[in-house]
């Protein structure tokens, strides 16, 4: 996959989970624009918490990129605007794809004419292309939710029983 922009729950949870790594390998550059920088490296390191820092060094390294928003695409549905930015961002710079988890984000972005797929989208990819094996993905998974990742219990089963069918376990 060449690019796509992203919010700021997959960073969080991937880097509370020590998994950017699954997101660095799987797309050529992402962005992010400077409203999701601040509420994950500058907010985050202000509450002292370790994934800002993994965070800050994607951006330190290159392959987390962080753009301004230069002109606000007109959004119909009331979202938080670190998400609104993630639309803009795209639409600007011609990226079709976002990664965001919020629902109703996700919608906006579907309206906007782009894809919204999710944390959950990204792992099962990383096990389709064999960054992740079975037991990785469970792990992972696990990992985010201890970390506060809410997911419905029919979600979960629904993640799982995909897992297997892709790993055949």
């Amino acid at each position: 996959m060449d690019r796509i922009v992203s919010n700021a729950t997959p960073l969080i949870y991937l880097a509370k989970s020590n998994q950017l790594i699954l997101l660095q390998t799987s797309v050529n550059q992402v962005l992010i624009p400077q409203s999701v920088y601040r509420e994950v490296v500058i907010e985050g390191k202000r509450l002292g918490v370790r994934d800002a820092y993994r965070i800050e060094n994607a951006v330190i390294s290159g392959w987390l990129v962080v753009k301004d928003v230069i002109n606000r695409f007109p959004i119909k549905i009331t979202i938080h605007p670190g998400e609104a930015d993630v639309i803009s961002l795209a639409k600007e710079n011609k990226i079709e794809k976002v990664l965001m988890d919020d629902a109703k984000a996700r919608a906006a972005a579907e309206l906007a004419g782009l894809q919204a797929v999710g944390t959950l989208w990204l792992l099962l990819r990383s096990l389709k292309t064999r960054r992740l094996d079975f037991d990785g993905f469970l792990t992972t998974l696990e990992d985010i939710i201890r970390a506060g990742f809410y997911l419905k219990d029919d979600v979960y089963l629904r993640v799982v029983r995909m897992a297997r069918e892709i790993t055949d376990v």
